[in-house]
């Protein structure tokens, strides 16, 4: 594992400086700030010279968000539809892309130009990744793809997908995978949406037919996708389990908080009262263990992708975040039993839903999907148990057979 580059603080402050003298959130749109922001080492500061970063500690990201909000009062974030992209999509194409997909596809992923997509499960091999069956044929220069995804994030708006396919079925499921950078606009592809209990349309199912995908979008080897999709895997729970705000009583606990606060007079008795408080303040103390968990995995993160270590923050999240909104429910009394939404396609977050108990109503149906997206909690709980905490794993009976010859339903 690579070890950072040594730089002081006061060095990366000074960076952020001069990458304010030369283009200054209040006079520069979003896009062009973060291309300079890119070029300047000030995207991912992990990263090594030339691919957004300057090679020094992730822990500097924090400084250099600091120094820019200490001399602007506009701040060009992260585009929230582009987590996929900046959490998952740029971390794997710098350890398995070329040259020319690096060049091409970082620094457009940190500006927000393009959006990404994952597209790894389908509808018969959801927790068994593995066992996939979209096909990939190669055909001189060009792969052609046929099959399907579903539960695709913001397919219908992504630029570039992340696809994983089967070129080889004569070999054990795990073996016969590669992994492919798909345009999302390409001929074939199409894009249907999936609507949620929540009334929104942020999922959706793709399908291919006979799409073809240049040789020079394969990341990593052929044959050789799942090592590619598990350092997209252990991104993708970092950046779903450290995705919360950051700050002390911030995020879902936040507006949980304000609920409380705002909870109609005599909806519960004395005893139910107690019972109310009780709920709320474990959460808030469990909300805070988490964040500093997080915080602290953050401070000794080292070069290089993250391991399994990371699906204790998606684990932990996703469960509080059920709790959390099931008591923000309770606190509403009958006022928690009615949603109202329109069934309109955007991407989710609960937009334009206004007041305290909306999002409150919002977050409760919205968090049942936590548990399921980047990896059931009991996939979590089968990663920490055998890979952290070195349990004995449970029995694989196909783990040596071709994946032609294991039995699908």
């Amino acid at each position: 594992m690579a070890e950072h580059k040594q730089m002081s603080e006061e060095e990366v402050r000074k960076r952020t400086r001069a990458l304010l003298e030369e283009v200054h959130p209040e006079r520069t749109e979003s896009i062009p700030f973060r291309l300079a922001q890119f070029r300047h080492g000030l995207a991912w500061v992990h990263f090594p010279e030339g691919y957004g970063g300057l090679g020094i500690s992730p822990k500097f990201n924090a400084t250099v968000q600091d120094e820019i909000a200490k001399h602007s009062s506009v701040i060009h974030g992260d585009n929230p539809a582009g987590l996929i992209g900046i959490g998952m999509g740029a971390p794997v194409v710098l350890t398995h892309g070329s040259e020319d997909l690096k060049q091409k596809l970082l620094p457009r992923i940190f500006s927000g130009e393009d959006i990404w997509c994952q597209m790894f499960s389908e509808p018969s091999a959801g927790s068994d990744v593995a066992g996939l069956a979209t096909r990939a044929v190669r055909d001189g220069d060009e792969w052609v793809v046929n099959g399907q995804k579903v539960w695709t994030t913001v397919a219908h708006i992504s630029q570039w997908g992340m696809l994983l396919a089967r070129t080889n079925p004569d070999v054990p499921k795990h073996d016969g995978l590669s992994y492919f950078v798909l345009d999302m606009k390409s001929p074939g592809v199409d894009v249907r949406p999936l609507y949620q209990i929540t009334g929104e349309a942020e999922f959706n199912e793709v399908f291919f037919n006979d799409v073809r995908i240049p040789h020079g979008n394969l990341l990593g080897k052929e044959g050789q996708g799942w090592r590619v999709a598990i350092t997209t895997l252990m991104n993708e729970r970092v950046a779903i389990g450290g995705g919360g705000s950051g700050k002390k009583a911030g995020g879902g606990i936040g507006q949980l908080l304000k609920l409380w606060k705002e909870r109609p007079a005599a909806a519960h008795s004395a005893a139910q009262e107690a019972l109310m408080r009780d709920r709320v303040s474990q959460l808030y103390i469990e909300s805070e263990l988490l964040r500093l968990t997080v915080q602290r995995a953050r401070g000794g993160q080292k070069a290089g992708n993250p391991g399994p270590e990371g699906s204790v923050s998606k684990l932990a999240g996703a469960e509080i975040n059920k709790r959390m909104w099931e008591t923000g429910i309770d606190l509403m009394g009958s006022r928690g039993l009615s949603f109202e939404a329109g069934y309109e396609l955007r991407q989710g977050g609960g937009a334009g839903l206004g007041s305290t108990e909306g999002f409150a109503k919002y977050s409760f149906l919205r968090s049942r999907a936590n548990s399921i997206e980047g990896g059931t909690s009991e996939i979590m709980k089968n990663i920490l148990g055998e890979r952290v905490l070195g349990l004995p794993g449970e029995p694989r009976v196909d783990k040596e057979v071709p994946w032609k010859d294991v039995p699908r339903s």
